[in-house]
C-alpha cells in the first residue's frame, strides 16, 4: 500500500479590495436574456421542512458520495445565505468534513481530492470576525449596503501515492452572503444594518451557477443548500420558496423530519414546494425512531422516493465518520435517484420538438413553417418570464420575457401568480366543479359582485359567466338582438303575424378590421378578413354593416389620423388630425370640433342608406372593440369617432356591445376601454385578463334593462345558452384575485394615485425613436401595448406575410417572445410590469429594428 499524501492550507485569507460598488455595477450590467440554467450538469436545491433536521449533512453525504466515483468528478457546493457566521459555516463543515472522510476512504481506494472553501460577502460586523479588524481599521472600506467584500478562500489536497501530485476530483464550497447573528435572515439583515435585494441576491447566485463547471471528462453536481425551512425569509423578508422560484425553479431536494410533528411539517414542506411548481424529485430524512416513513410512503404515494438516515450520534464530540460511513448506502441510492432525474429531464427536453410536431395541431400556424429547431420549448414560467430549453451551442434553460402576454392573456407578477396557484388549488379542494343555475358559491357570488363594482360601475346589473371570449360574445349578441325586439314593438307584432316564414333579419352594425372569436355567430359579426375566407370558414357570409374607421397611429413622433375615403369633413383644419401627444386624442373637447360634425355625418348617413335599402334586414346591435383592434393588426380607432358611433345607435335604439376580452382590466392602461371612450355601453364581453390569464373564463355584463327583455312566464323567454362548466369555481377564485390584485396600489406599483390610470410604462423617448425609424410605417403605444408596423408591399404585407420573420428570430434570441401579426409587431407587458423592463424591451427592439433595415437594404442592393 502506497503512502498517502496530504498537503493542507487551512487558513488562507485572500482578502479582495473590489469596492462594493463595482460588484453592484457588475450584477446590474448582465443581460436580461441570461442562462438561468446550465444543463450540462445536474443542479439541485437542497431544501428543509424545518431549521436543524440536516441539510448540510445531506449535502456532505452526497459530497463525499459523488467525488467516490473512480472517474474525475467535481462536487459544487453554495450556501447563498449564511447566519452565525463564521462561527457557523455550513460551507466550511463540507468542506472539512468531505476532506476527511476522504482521508479516511483513502486507505482502501485511489482517490485524490483538490477541496477549497469561499466567502464572498459577509455583513460589516462578521466582516470584521473572519479578517480579526477591529472597529476602527481602515482595511474595510464602508459600503452602502452593509455588506464588505471578503474573498477568503482556503484549501487543501488530498493526494494519494508518494510523489502524485494529479488531482482527479475537486470540492467547491462557497458561502455567497454571511450575517453574524445566528438568526433568521431577515432579521439579522436588519439587526446588522446589510440587506440585499432579491434581484442583486439572485444576479450573484446566477453567476456562481452558471459558470462553466469543467470539461467533458469531468463529472459534475451542484447543490444549493438553502437556509432554515421552506418558507423560512431570505434577507429582504421574501420566503425562500419564493426567491429561489424566481427565476430558477431547480429541481429539489426535501430534507424532512423525523422527530415527533416531523410528519405534518415533511408534508407542509413538501406541498408548499408543488404548489409553487418545483420538481420534487426525493425525500430523505432521518430516523428518530417513530416510524415517520409509513405514514409519510403512504401520503406520497410512490410519486416521490422516501429515503431515511440512520440515527445521528447525539455526542458532539462524535465525529460522525462512523455515521458518514453507515449512511453511504443511502446516499449512493439518493445520488442515483439524482442523476437519473437528470438524465431524464434532459431527454425528455430534448425529445419534445421531435414528439410535438408529429402530434400536436397548433392554433393559427402553417406546421409546413416551423421546422423542428425553431419550435420554443418552454420549461416553466415565473411571472411574465418564459424558462426556455435551448440546445444550439450547450444545453441550458434560459429566460424569454413573453412579449405576446401569451395571445394577450397575461398579467400577474411572480408574486400574483403564486398567489392563484394556492386560491385555486384551495377552489378545486373545497367545490371541484358544481352546477351554477340555480345555484350560488361564494367565488361565483365574488366574482359576480365584483365586475359589477368595477368594470360594470355605473351601467350594468348583470354578470353572464360563459367559458371564453368567444362564448362570451355569442351571449352578447343574443342578448342585443332580444333587446332590440323589444325595443322595437312593431317587429314583434308583425312576427306574430307572419309565423309561416322569418321574413326578418337581424345583422351586426360593426367596423372593417375587428375581430370577435372563431365560434359562427362571432365570425358573422366581423368584415371579412384572413379570418373569414372560404377555406377557413365557407358557412361565412358577414352578417353586418361593416364601415371603415378612421385609424390613429404614431410616426416622426406625431399622433395623425388616417380618414377612410368616405368620411368628408368641411374646412378640415390640421389641428383635427394631427397631435402632439395621445392623451388628446381622448379629449371630450373634440366632440365640438369640425372632424367630429364629419364623423356624424358619415355614420347617419352609413345608416339611413342600410335601413333604406335591405328590406326586412335590421341593425340590432352594434359590436366593437373600444380604442384598439387586436387581431386586425393592432390598429387604433380614432376614440372620438367610436363615441359618437356609440351615441347614434343608442339614439337609434340599437343595443352597443363592447368587446373588451382584449382591452378590459388594464391591458389599455384603464380598468374598462368604456372610461377611455367616456361613453358607456349596454353590454360588454370581458375574459383573457379577467383571471390573470391562468384560466379560461369569460363574463358577458348587461344593463338591467337587457336582462328584462328575457323575464317571462315561460322558461323558452330565457337565455337559453350556457355550457357545463359556467361559473367554475377555479375560474371565479382566479378572477376575483386578479380583479382586486390589479387595483390594489399596494400589490400594483403602476397604479396612479387616483386609482384609475396605470402610469406611462413605455418610454416616450424610446417611442419617438422607434416611430422615425426608417423601417416603421406607424406606431401605437397605450397601456400595456406597444405595437409596430413595418413598412411592406404587396405580400410583405398583412397578416400571412412571413416580411417580419428575421426580425422576431433576433428577438428570441435576445430574450423578447414575440409573435407577429404578419408585418405588424408587437410587445406586450402586464399591468403590474416596471416601466424599466418596457424600457429594456424597447431598447433591444430599436437595436434589431436598425439591423433589419440594413439587412433588408443589402438585400435590396444586391438584386439591383
Amino acid at each position: 500500500m502506497l503512502p498517502i499524501s496530504t498537503v493542507f492550507n487551512l487558513s488562507v485569507l485572500r482578502y479582495s479590495t473590489l469596492p462594493s460598488l463595482q460588484l453592484r455595477r457588475l450584477i446590474s450590467t448582465l443581460p436580461s436574456s441570461q442562462v438561468l440554467t446550465n444543463l450540462s450538469h445536474p443542479t439541485y436545491v437542497i431544501w428543509g421542512s424545518n431549521t436543524g433536521v440536516g441539510k448540510t449533512l445531506v449535502s456532505t453525504g452526497l459530497a463525499a458520495s459523488f467525488l467516490s466515483s473512480s472517474k474525475p468528478s467535481k462536487f459544487i457546493y453554495t450556501k447563498p445565505i449564511q447566519t452565525g457566521f463564521p462561527l457557523d459555516s455550513d460551507s466550511r463543515f463540507v468542506y472539512r468534513k468531505t476532506s476527511e472522510i476522504f482521508l479516511r476512504r483513502c486507505k482502501t481506494s485511489t482517490l485524490s481530492l483538490f477541496a477549497s472553501n469561499h466567502s464572498l460577502r459577509a455583513s460589516d460586523s462578521a466582516a470584521r470576525e473572519v479578517l480579526g479588524c477591529d472597529n476602527e481599521s481602515e482595511e474595510l472600506k464602508e459600503s452602502d449596503d452593509g455588506l464588505r467584500n471578503l474573498g477568503c478562500y482556503e484549501e487543501r489536497k488530498i493526494l494519494y501515492g508518494e510523489g502524485q501530485r494529479k488531482v482527479k476530483s475537486e470540492l467547491i464550497c462557497k458561502t455567497l452572503y454571511g450575517w453574524r447573528e445566528a438568526v433568521s435572515p431577515h432579521l439579522a439583515a436588519e439587526k446588522e444594518g446589510a440587506t440585499i435585494d432579491d434581484s442583486a441576491f439572485l444576479s450573484t447566485l446566477q453567476r456562481c451557477l452558471e459558470k462553466s463547471p469543467g470539461g467533458e471528462e469531468v463529472d459534475v453536481l451542484s447543490i444549493v443548500e438553502t437556509a432554515g425551512g421552506v418558507a423560512s425569509p431570505g434577507p429582504s423578508g421574501s420566503l425562500q420558496c419564493d426567491l429561489y422560484r424566481r427565476p430558477f425553479r431547480l429541481p429539489s431536494i426535501l430534507v424532512g423530519d423525523g422527530r415527533l410533528g416531523g410528519i405534518s411539517g415533511t408534508i407542509s414542506a413538501y406541498e408548499t414546494l408543488r404548489v409553487r411548481g418545483y420538481d420534487v424529485v426525493a425525500v430523505i430524512f432521518e430516523d428518530h425512531g417513530l416510524v415517520n416513513e409509513v405514514p409519510l410512503l403512504s401520503y406520497l404515494r410512490n410519486r416521490v422516493p422516501l429515503l431515511v438516515l440512520p440515527p445521528v450520534a447525539q455526542d458532539p464530540l462524535d465525529d460522525l465518520m462512523n455515521w458518514f460511513d453507515e449512511a453511504l448506502d443511502v446516499f449512493t441510492s439518493l445520488k442515483g435517484i439524482m442523476l437519473s432525474a437528470y438524465l431524464e429531464r434532459v431527454r425528455r427536453l430534448r425529445e419534445m420538438p421531435k414528439r410535438a410536431r408529429k402530434i400536436l395541431w397548433w392554433p393559427f400556424t402553417q406546421h409546413k413553417l416551423v421546422p423542428e429547431d425553431t419550435i420554443t420549448v418552454i420549461d416553466s414560467r415565473c411571472g411574465e418570464n418564459f424558462s426556455v430549453y435551448k440546445s444550439r451551442e450547450a444545453e441550458i434553460i434560459t429566460q424569454q420575457f413573453d412579449a405576446c402576454a401569451s395571445w394577450w392573456t397575461q398579467g400577474p407578477n411572480a408574486s400574483l401568480q403564486v398567489e392563484l396557484a394556492r386560491d385555486m388549488g384551495y377552489a378545486a379542494a373545497r367545490f371541484g366543479h358544481v352546477m351554477f343555475p340555480e345555484n350560488v358559491y361564494e367565488p361565483a357570488l365574488e366574482c359576480a359582485e365584483l365586475l359589477l363594482e368595477g368594470v360594470g360601475k355605473g351601467w350594468a346589473s348583470r354578470a353572464y359567466f360563459s367559458d371564453n371570449g368567444s362564448t362570451a360574445i355569442e351571449v352578447a349578441l343574443k342578448m342585443a338582438f332580444r333587446k332590440f325586439f323589444f325595443e322595437h314593438g312593431s317587429l314583434l307584432d308583425f312576427l306574430r303575424e307572419n309565423t309561416a316564414e322569418r321574413c326578418i333579419e337581424l345583422r351586426v352594425l360593426a367596423l372593417r378590421g375587428s375581430y370577435h372569436g372563431d365560434t359562427l355567430g362571432a365570425m358573422e359579426a366581423q368584415a371579412p378578413s384572413s379570418y373569414t375566407g372560404f377555406l377557413q370558414q365557407p358557412w361565412y357570409t358577414g352578417r353586418g354593416l361593416f364601415l371603415d374607421p378612421p385609424t390613429v397611429y404614431m410616426c416622426n413622433g406625431v399622433w395623425k389620423i388616417s380618414l377612410p375615403n368616405k368620411v368628408h369633413v368641411e374646412k378640415l383644419q390640421m389641428e383635427d388630425t394631427t397631435f402632439r401627444s395621445r392623451d388628446e386624442l381622448f379629449h371630450k373637447t373634440r366632440d365640438n370640433s369640425n372632424l367630429a360634425g364629419g364623423y356624424s355625418s358619415f355614420i347617419s348617413q352609413q345608416l339611413c342608406l342600410y335601413s333604406g335599402s335591405e328590406g326586412c334586414r335590421y341593425l340590432g346591435a352594434l359590436i366593437i372593440e373600444p380604442v384598439i383592434q387586436a387581431a386586425g393588426g393592432m390598429h387604433m380607432v380614432d376614440p372620438l369617432f367610436q363615441r359618437l358611433l356609440v351615441k347614434e345607435c343608442q339614439s337609434r335604439k340599437i343595443p352597443v356591445i363592447f368587446d373588451e376580452v382584449f382591452t378590459g382590466f388594464w391591458r389599455l392602461g384603464a380598468e374598462s376601454a368604456a372610461e377611455l371612450l367616456c361613453c358607456l355601453p349596454d353590454i360588454a364581453c370581458y375574459g383573457k385578463l379577467m383571471t390573470g390569464g391562468i384560466i379560461p373564463l369569460a363574463a358577458t355584463l348587461a344593463t338591467d334593462s337587457i336582462f328584462s327583455s328575457f323575464i317571462g312566464d315561460s322558461k323558452l323567454k330565457a337565455l337559453l345558452h350556457g355550457h357545463s362548466y359556467s361559473a367554475h369555481a377555479m375560474g371565479c377564485t382566479a378572477a376575483a384575485k386578479s380583479i382586486k390584485w390589479f387595483k390594489d396600489p399596494h400589490a400594483n406599483h403602476n397604479i396612479n394615485s387616483e386609482g384609475r390610470l396605470l402610469r406611462e410604462l413605455w418610454d416616450a423617448e424610446l417611442v419617438h425613436q422607434i416611430s422615425s425609424h426608417p423601417t416603421v410605417q406607424r406606431v401605437v403605444v397605450l397601456g400595456t401595448v406597444c405595437a409596430l408596423e413595418l413598412k411592406a408591399e404587396g405580400v410583405n404585407s398583412g397578416y400571412g406575410s412571413l416580411f417580419a420573420s428575421s426580425l422576431v428570430r433576433k428577438l428570441r434570441e435576445d430574450g423578447i417572445y414575440t409573435r407577429p401579426l404578419g408585418n405588424v409587431i408587437y410587445l406586450m407587458c402586464g399591468p403590474c410590469t416596471p416601466p424599466h423592463i418596457c424600457s429594456q424591451l424597447l431598447v433591444k427592439l430599436h437595436r434589431r429594428l436598425d439591423e433589419f433595415h440594413q439587412a433588408k437594404g443589402s438585400l435590396k442592393s444586391c438584386t439591383l
